[in-house]
């Protein structure tokens, strides 16, 4: 976590750095920001003998990126490079899940970390005279698991054994793509400063469990996130 953190801040760094004769330029095409988004994540189970328990609460948070199509800036791919802390309880039916744990019906508690690069198209509206503007975005995301952990509790009769923090990650998937749905609004804050809060939703195609290791079918991670941020 401590690498991300230095890695994000290097990237901040670096926009502030770029030289002064280029720098109207630059921001006429790139718009560069941070952003934190509080956000609910749900594992869906997809067969059944898996059952979700329980959404978390989670983060997202990193630099977001708008590189501008056209002139007036109402057009944008927008990206980024952001940390998610997601996860799910999941409640497994004896004989699924991981081979430890699987004699027994066993809940995991999951929470995942994972380096997200977000790629949408952004259409804004221009802004009006107090300017404000809306925004919606529609595309995918790449999310990179980098720690998989859970707190697992099997069941057998009345007897609960607990195993504290799993190291689930090599039974992870290596990577999950999805859908991407945004919109919200942007306002003036100031000086050069543009604030933005917004909805996105993210529903995942890709199976995050490895099938071969959890015999769970596939598991999809869908979030729902309120957007903030700040773009410089």
């Amino acid at each position: 976590m401590k690498k991300i953190i230095i890695l994000l801040t290097i990237m901040g760094i670096a926009k502030v750095s770029i030289g002064q004769d280029g720098y109207s330029t630059f921001r006429s095409k790139v718009r560069l920001g941070f952003t934190v988004n509080p956000l609910v994540s749900i594992l869906k189970p997809q067969e059944s003998g898996v059952n979700r328990n329980s959404a978390k609460a989670g983060l997202n948070f990193g630099l977001m990126a708008d590189f501008n199509l056209n002139e007036r800036g109402t057009y944008a791919l927008s990206s980024g490079f952001q940390v998610l802390l997601a996860g799910s309880k999941l409640k497994y039916d004896g004989g699924k899940g991981l081979s430890d744990y699987k004699a027994n019906p066993a809940e995991y508690n999951m929470k995942l970390t994972y380096i997200e690069i977000p790629v949408a198209l952004k259409l804004k509206t221009s802004p009006d005279e107090g300017g404000i503007g809306f925004w919606g975005q529609f595309g995918t995301y790449l999310d990179f698991p980098v720690s998989g952990r859970a707190n697992v509790v099997t069941t057998n009769g009345s007897v609960n054994q607990t195993f504290d923090r799993v190291n689930i990650l090599p039974e992870m998937n290596r990577i999950n793509i999805g859908m991407l749905l945004g919109a919200g609004i942007e306002y003036p804050l100031g000086g050069s400063l543009t604030g933005l809060a917004g909805i996105t939703y993210q529903n995942g195609f890709v199976d995050v469990t490895r099938n071969g290791k959890w015999d769970d079918g596939r598991i999809n991670m869908n979030s729902f996130a309120l957007r903030l941020g700040v773009f410089f």
